[in-house]
């Protein structure tokens, strides 16, 4: 790809592109959110036309003006997204639009026969007559890469192909990955996890703020080299926690159980305090976190803030608490993305601001102050939500709740699918409100971080307590052994 240029709305996201792939490689692209990764992809999967630059396989230009052009050059693009049909089989989404047999009978026991074999040569264990939807995200996203391989594909592109995957799975997905290399496929990899990129990448390209910075060989860099090309400063103190006093209890869960999810749960959270949770997959940390917002009210189990009883049986409860819940979905439970980021802002608030009756020109001020102090990079209040890179959308959302200004923050998940300079700010975010006498319970399944940013640590352990970790304490070898205690 040389010279590309790509704007939407007098607003130029990709200047003067450059980058290339070689056969049988994995080929990293790096960069903040917004940086342009995203979008200079979907230009050589066809979603996007570039308005300037040429594009060349294997020596020879090519023009790329649909998606169809781009499969037919032997591209296939698998989005952070998943776009699978969940009603429909693994065997009909793989082959979906080019099923096997006659124009007017398609043969099932074909498309059934040939995407077992698919399957199998991507040592990939899924009956293909299985409903997707009832598989999990893993294993829908090893469907996506054996669609892409079913069009003969030379050119895989993986956006954050391991955003919503355990460490198990990842290692199965290199193994695939390493498999395909050695069929000469050229794989371009999109991801925001540093060590994820140092195993699997041959060669490092980093865009930022939508221009080309430098492409190197993987093995002659490091972290500190590729964050600073990244962001374009050193990040001295990845998690800048501050010391903050701890104060007195502020919120205590006693004997939370929740038939098949949770069991006999018990902890508190200080004012002042980030108080981590840490666990495997499945451990039951967003489970509980669901039922002490009134999501999922448990079958049994205390709640007392400031020492006193409470009752949550339905969010609209625990936000009159003071407690607010950013869950780890942004996109589905904590935007509405069709609608504006001053919209969005004021969600939450729109009951108080109609009783200070509230003028357009006064929540505008309002809407422009969270913006600066979470400092959200947008043209405009108006600007659509889904328009924000991840780690803005992030912002939004925590923009939302700090307007109800809560005493309690749950985060879960907080920094998903965010580059390492967003990832920095909503840490610092963070401290600033726990300074104020404010509480966070944070869920986190990167373990630098829920060590670097928590003050203590409650390890679950397939919905059971595990253990509790003060900040001395904090091993990783530890918190594994907890997480894995009642396995």
């Amino acid at each position: 790809m040389k010279h590309i240029e790509k704007s939407f709305h007098s607003v130029k996201v990709l200047n003067d592109i450059q980058f290339s792939l070689k056969a049988g490689t994995v080929h990293a692209l790096m960069g903040e959110n917004g940086a342009g990764k995203s979008t200079m992809m979907k230009i050589l999967a066809g979603v996007y036309k570039s308005d300037g630059g040429e594009i060349y396989i294997d020596g020879k230009k090519v023009s790329i003006d649909s998606p169809k052009d781009s499969q037919e050059l032997g591209i296939a693009m698998i989005h952070q997204e998943l776009s699978s049909i969940p009603q429909m089989t693994v065997a009909e989404n793989i082959y979906l639009g080019r099923e096997p047999g006659s124009k007017l009978f398609m043969s099932y026991t074909e498309m059934y026969k040939q995407t077992a074999q698919l399957l199998e040569s991507l040592h990939v264990h899924i009956n293909p007559k299985v409903k997707i939807g009832t598989l999990k995200v893993a294993d829908q996203q090893l469907i996506e890469i054996a669609k892409a391989i079913s069009f003969n594909a030379n050119i895989i592109i993986m956006d954050e192909p391991t955003s919503a995957i355990t460490d198990k799975e990842v290692e199965n997905l290199f193994h695939i990955i390493r498999a395909l290399k050695e069929q000469g496929k050229g794989i371009i990899y999109i991801s925001h996890k540093m060590d994820e990129i140092f195993q699997i990448a041959d060669e490092i390209t980093v865009l930022r703020d939508g221009a080309y910075i430098n492409s190197w060989q993987a093995k002659d860099i490091d972290n500190s080299i590729l964050i600073k090309n990244m962001v374009g400063r050193e990040l001295n103190e990845v998690y800048p926690k501050i010391k903050v006093p701890i104060g007195e209890t502020l919120l205590e869960v006693k004997d939370f159980s929740l038939k098949n999810k949770f069991e006999n749960i018990s902890f508190d959270v200080k004012k002042g305090e980030i108080l981590g949770f840490a666990g495997l997959v499945g451990a039951g940390r967003t489970e509980i976190m669901n039922s002490l917002f009134g999501l999922t009210p448990p079958d049994t189990g205390e709640i007392r803030m400031d020492g006193k009883a409470i009752t949550i049986k339905k969010p609209q409860d625990a936000i009159g608490y003071g407690i607010a819940y950013v869950t780890e979905d942004r996109k589905n439970e904590g935007l509405i993305l069709q609608m504006g980021v001053g919209q969005n802002i004021t969600l939450a608030s729109m009951k108080e601001l109609q009783k200070l009756l509230i003028k357009a020109k006064e929540e505008r001020k309002v809407i422009l102050e969270q913006i600066k102090t979470l400092r959200v990079k947008v043209n405009h209040p108006k600007q659509l939500a889904s328009s924000l890179s991840g780690g803005n959308q992030q912002k939004v959302v925590l923009a939302k709740w700090m307007m109800k200004n809560p005493r309690l923050l749950i985060l879960d998940e907080p920094t998903r699918g965010i580059d390492v300079g967003a990832k920095a700010e909503i840490y610092k975010l963070m401290c600033e409100y726990v300074d104020k006498g404010n509480s966070i319970i944070m869920i986190s399944s990167e373990m630098p971080e829920v060590m670097g940013m928590s003050d203590r640590i409650i390890v679950l352990s397939n919905g059971q307590f595990g253990g509790e970790l003060c900040r001395e304490e904090f091993k990783q070898e530890k918190i594994m052994s907890c997480a894995v205690s009642k396995i």
